[in-house]
């Protein structure tokens, strides 16, 4: 059995021939030396992009996970 998978990222853009997440600019620095930073997000994004993408039923899953009012209203 196949899923079918989405090419959409959370924020709802489309990724064209791009595996992983889109680079962000915001990024915070791990590493004060901006060599070793570099190479600390360039090892991330390697991870990123080597993993393969989630099915509907994993994005329909963690979805849940996060969005339960009720069980974080009688949790807090």
């Amino acid at each position: 059995m196949t899923a079918a998978t989405s090419t959409e990222s959370a924020g709802g853009v489309q990724l064209v021939g791009t595996p992983g997440r889109p680079a962000r600019a915001d990024r915070p620095v791990r590493d004060p030396d901006p060599a070793r930073n570099a190479a600390y997000w360039a090892r991330i994004d390697a991870i990123v992009d080597a993993a393969p993408p989630l099915t509907d039923e994993q994005r329909a899953i963690i979805r849940t996970a996060f969005h339960q009012p009720e069980a974080r209203r009688t949790a807090a």
